[in-house]
């Protein structure tokens, strides 16, 4: 019975213009940035190399993703302002380069393979922006007259969908009713008919089967269908349908970790992989041969699923050379 402050209550107030509301939310933001990065990462910086090391697990994730930890430095912010000056304290040695390469958007490719999805199959093939291609569809709005706002919109749509998102959860993430915000799930699945059918087909494995696979057969098991709670049955089934694909891009990813390294040292160069977040791979080497080292690190992602998977769309792999993190990304 008593008042909550918790950040959905103040956004929803902010949202409505309560200054104060918004101030906390700010301050909440600056003061974890200090405590959870900024304090944190100097107090684990090694004497002997000036460096921060982490600790990865490769059972850290049920999806088969690698977690990082001691410090995490796959959760270092980016989407904020104030968050990316975090990413500008991570520098190259004297002489040397940063190079930051992540797959573009390749969870959305996978899973237009996986449900054969034709429109989203044939966008990615010819190149075209797949968030303004969802907006056309969906919003039926031509593409040469396709505004940044409604792009947005689709983007979150997009990603959205993969995780299972609900009206309710895309109408907090884009500000709109939950009504608007139905209509917009009801007509991406009137447009895109081949995500829905992989959806419910999934979810029905899944529950049959108590795990779902990769692409490339590894499975992940999946409990908590049967739940009387019906929050958990819903975290099932939004499990089952992003786990083959959060999974198979992290088979990707890793098939690619181990093959660049020796690919590099037999091309000659001596840059070296740093890190790994998610999708992307961080990596250092002499500012002379940046330019060709990248060249081969985003050839090696690109073929990583090969010859094991024939995929419908393209893989595609984007890169920064800088001298700090924030700025390679």
């Amino acid at each position: 019975g008593a008042f909550s402050t918790s950040a959905d209550v103040l956004e929803d107030l902010a949202a409505s213009g309560v200054k104060i509301a918004a101030k906390v939310l700010e301050w909440r933001q600056l003061a974890k940035l200090k405590s959870t990065y900024t304090d944190a990462l100097v107090e684990s910086i090694v004497p002997m190399t000036g460096r921060v090391h982490t600790s990865f697990s490769m059972v850290g994730a049920s999806t088969g993703r690698l977690s990082s930890s001691d410090p995490n430095v796959q959760n270092i912010p980016i989407r904020t302002a104030e968050g990316r000056q975090i990413r500008t304290a991570f520098v190259a040695a004297p002489g040397c380069k940063l190079i930051s390469a992540d797959y573009s958007q390749i969870e959305l490719r996978l899973i237009a393979h996986v449900a054969g999805e034709k429109t989203m199959i044939n966008a990615f093939n010819s190149g075209v922006d797949i968030h303004a291609q969802t907006a056309s569809e969906v919003f039926g709005i031509p593409l040469d007259v396709m505004d940044g706002e409604t792009r947005r919109r689709a983007k979150a749509i997009n990603f959205g969908i993969i995780y299972g998102i609900s009206a309710f959860g895309l109408a907090r993430q884009l500000g709109i009713s939950r009504g608007e915000a139905s209509d917009y799930i009801s007509s991406y699945f009137k447009n895109f008919p081949g995500i829905r059918d992989y959806m419910e087909r999934i979810k029905v494995e899944a529950r049959e089967d108590g795990f779902v696979e990769t692409l490339f057969g590894r499975r992940i098991h999946i409990s908590g269908f049967a739940d009387s709670n019906q929050a958990k049955r819903g975290f099932a089934e939004r499990q089952a349908i992003n786990a083959p694909i959060q999974g198979s891009a992290a088979d990707i990813i890793k098939r690619a970790m181990i093959r660049i390294p020796s690919a590099l040292s037999e091309a000659g160069f001596t840059t070296k992989m740093l890190l790994q977040v998610h999708d992307e791979l961080i990596f250092e080497g002499p500012e002379a041969e940046a330019e060709a080292a990248t060249a081969l690190i985003t050839s090696m992602m690109e073929t990583a699923a090969d010859p094991v998977l024939k995929l419908a769309v393209p893989i595609v792999a984007e890169a920064g050379i800088a001298d700090s993190w924030a700025d390679a990304h």
